[in-house]
């Protein structure tokens, strides 16, 4: 099987984009279940390239009900080093309007209820997440955005709630006291998961809303998410278009290539051989 440099995780519109050219679609069981679909394996510019629909196509699966442990094993059996993400998210800031894109370089952590990280059933990791955001693979889409002419902010904070309820009024006002500049609910585990697979990752987050913090804007729906959903969909596509050769050819001088390499602190000779199997593809590299 032809290795997949990039992976994309989005809608499923993402992966009717013009200029993509269709190959095949792989479906991949893991030793931690399905993925959310099936990947859609195509080629831009010459550059293969995974998409995984997040929520699966038809958009079935709530936030909490993700297997994000799969999707990102799956991306890394394809040998995908790197990852785009798209998602919808809401404003917490007066500057940050519907329809612009936000790359942000932290996260804040308000889930309750998942899975997220490969290690446990004895073998223990801890990764260095300080800069949980590969910063080489988010410039490379920062610079596409701009040009392709959309409204981008560069760096800023995405908080991360369970879902799949919108906020209160209260919590999203104390969010904001707290410095944060977007809300969703899928990313963080993603990015936790893709440093412990030594996949570059990186967070396109296009802004629908304005939360509920804000006092003449209308109050978050899911019928005004996706109408500016739909109008970001074409802006989506054209950035991922400039940003996928580039992310393919980046040389990968950061640190996410080797996050592993001083995080597994349990004896090999102590680790179960059923463990080290079915986390082959992740730790192969240190342990055998």
């Amino acid at each position: 099987m032809n290795e997949v440099p990039i992976g994309i995780i989005g809608g499923s519109g993402l992966y009717q984009m013009e200029g993509l050219e269709f190959l095949r679609e792989e479906a991949i069981e893991t030793p931690f279940g399905l993925p959310s679909d099936s990947y859609a394996i195509g080629e831009i510019d010459g550059v293969r390239v995974a998409f995984l629909s997040r929520h699966g196509v038809g958009h079935r699966l709530l936030p909490s009900e993700l297997n994000y442990r799969a999707n990102i094993y799956g991306f890394k059996t394809l040998g995908v080093h790197t990852i785009i993400s798209a998602s919808a998210v809401g404003s917490m800031k007066e500057d940050y309007h519907p329809t612009d894109i936000l790359f942000p370089h932290q996260f804040i952590d308000r889930t309750r209820h998942r899975a997220d990280t490969f290690f446990g059933d004895g073998i223990v990791g801890h990764i260095s997440f300080a800069d949980p955001i590969c910063a080489g693979a988010s410039l490379v889409a920062v610079q596409a955005a701009r040009e392709a002419g959309a409204r981008v902010h560069e760096g800023g904070v995405y908080i991360c709630i369970e879902g799949p309820q919108f906020s209160t009024r209260a919590e999203s006002n104390l969010y904001r006291s707290w410095g944060v500049d977007v809300i969703g609910m899928t990313n963080l585990q993603e990015a936790k998961l893709a440093r412990e697979a030594e996949i570059c990752y990186a967070t396109m987050a296009l802004v629908t809303d304005y939360d509920c913090w804000h006092e003449t804007a209308e109050t978050v729906s899911v019928e005004q998410i996706l109408g500016y959903l739909k109008a970001n969909a074409d802006m989506a596509q054209h950035i991922l278009r400039l940003a996928v050769p580039r992310a393919a050819a980046r040389e990968r001088d950061c640190a996410c290539v080797n996050a592993l390499q001083y995080a597994i602190v349990t004896d090999p000779a102590k680790i179960p051989a059923e463990t080290k199997r079915k986390l082959a593809p992740i730790i192969g590299k240190y342990i055998t």
